[in-house]
């Protein structure tokens, strides 16, 4: 294995997850990592003036034994166990999330809820034939008005598109596959000792001082075991002959270029961006699908508050269309640690936007006012008690499940799939909207094959199974997310 030569693009949990891995079998690796002093990725946790936040809220929950091993392993005592609340603001009412459609048709009030059990029926009669986008794919399930209430505004707001433009597989995987017609039956005629009834989540493990904690202690590891992490690198060019990897350049922020040799390449960096940087280049039909993928960017406004207690949730979706602001995160209730006063709240106040327009140019000054004025505006929480913030922005944050995506996806993949060494991991790397334990499994299948194995990564997270709840007597083990091996 010391022949073995690895260059890890990305120090968020996917990139660093691999080399500890491989650090356990002293594979010479060598991470890669653009930001110059932050490791974690989107899951990274930023200090300001003693408050702690996430880009982001990330729970450590999973159906994997192998990554709550690791998590354990990294972590050891610094975890803790957090009650887990997460509602949706719409029209100044709470609702639970996920949406419990007879919760929802009770608060609307009978009017609305006349309309929406029309609605539905309608939907049942005379359903959309095909379901190639959002829109259809949701309005089948629970009819046009509750879709228009509960999911098309704020997804909107994520995507920056249209309903119609977003494919129906974000919505497959992503929304519990629920019916208005199930959800009525089961609330007034509940079936007794029905095992297999879904529950929510209801707690979670978080570490004491957020996931840039476990991040920061896993990049120490790999350190202490002799592996390098270049921070403020970023991949100049990815060298390749005769369908081999032959290694890695990489340049600094002064424009320093370093040559890598390399036998292996683990890449977390959006798979678009990898393909560009290919030396030799692509055939033009791969570069025209690289170009077809589109990413979505996110800036959380970090605000701190003069008030001890302002909601009980972990975070909350706003779905109120009056707002820019998407969601918002309440770090007291993530982890007590996160805030220094208990007098004080800080809220993570989450909008979504495309890199260079919009909120993305907007100085930090003018996105901690507009932060205030929106809060106000919900009904949350006072502009008059904010007393300090700051602004975190982070590129490519959510990669675009539009009605193109999978076939360029397809595309790159059969390309980087023909050259030796090269292995995809993590959400930008895989294009897909992995929760942070699937980008890890990702990692661990791939630092495996290095190691011997022969693993087919993208069988990750392939099915459009719910991530948000459990069997309520028999809970699910990594058996069921680990891909077989290939032939």
């Amino acid at each position: 294995m010391k022949e073995r030569q690895v260059v890890v693009v990305g120090a968020g949990p996917a990139g660093l997850t691999a080399a500890y891995e491989l650090s356990k079998h002293g594979v010479p690796t060598t991470i890669v990592e653009k930001d110059p002093s932050t490791v974690g990725g989107i899951s990274r946790t930023v200090e300001y003036k003693g408050f702690r936040y996430d880009i982001g809220g990330h729970r450590f929950f999973t159906k994997s034994d192998e990554v709550n091993r690791i998590w354990h392993e990294i972590l050891t005592d610094e975890f803790i166990t957090r009650p887990r609340l997460s509602r949706i603001y719409y029209n100044n009412k709470f609702f639970h999330y996920p949406l419990r459609p007879f919760e929802a048709l009770f608060k609307v009030g009978p009017i609305e809820t006349a309309h929406c059990v029309a609605s539905y029926l309608w939907a049942k009669l005379f359903p959309s034939k095909e379901e190639v986008n959002f829109e259809q794919w949701v309005s089948n399930r629970f009819g046009f008005k509750l879709y228009s209430m509960f999911f098309k505004t704020y997804t909107e707001k994520v995507w920056g598109m249209k309903c119609t433009e977003l494919g129906a597989d974000w919505a497959a995987q992503r929304i519990q596959n629920l019916s208005l017609g199930k959800a009525i039956k089961n609330a007034l005629f509940p079936k007794k000792g029905d095992s297999t009834i879904k529950t929510l989540i209801d707690q979670f493990e978080y570490p004491r001082l957020g996931p840039g904690q476990m991040w920061e202690r896993c990049r120490d590891l790999v350190v202490a075991r002799g592996h390098r992490v270049a921070m403020g690198r970023r991949v100049h060019r990815i060298h390749h002959h005769d369908g081999v990897l032959t290694g890695v350049t990489i340049v600094d922020a002064e424009g320093n270029l370093e040559r890598l040799p390399a036998t292996d390449l683990v890449s977390s960096m959006p798979i678009s961006e990898a393909v560009r940087l290919m030396d030799p280049r692509p055939p033009a039909h791969v570069l025209a699908a690289a170009d077809k993928l589109r990413y979505r960017d996110f800036l959380t406004v970090s605000l701190v508050l003069d008030a001890a207690d302002l909601f009980p949730d972990n975070w909350i979706y706003v779905h109120s269309p009056e707002v820019q602001l998407g969601r918002i995160q309440n770090f007291k209730n993530w982890s007590p640690h996160m805030v220094p006063d208990p007098s004080k709240t800080c809220l993570g106040l989450e909008y979504f936007v495309f890199e260079g327009k919009g909120l993305w140019a907007q100085s930090d000054e003018q996105l901690v006012e507009l932060g205030g004025l929106e809060l106000e505006k919900l009904g949350l929480a006072s502009r008059k008690d904010v007393r300090d913030g700051s602004v975190v922005r982070m590129e490519k944050a959510y990669p675009v499940y539009d009605a193109q995506f999978q076939a360029a996806v397809d595309t790159l993949k059969a390309w980087l799939g023909g050259i030796r060494g090269i292995q995809q991991v993590g959400r930008n790397g895989q294009h897909r909207y992995n929760n942070q334990d699937h980008s890890m499994l990702t990692a661990i299948f791939a630092a495996r094959n290095i190691l011997g194995a022969n693993y087919d990564i993208w069988n990750v997270n392939v099915d459009a199974e719910y991530h948000e709840t459990m069997d309520r007597k028999q809970p699910r083990r990594v058996g069921d997310v680990t891909p077989t091996p290939v032939a």
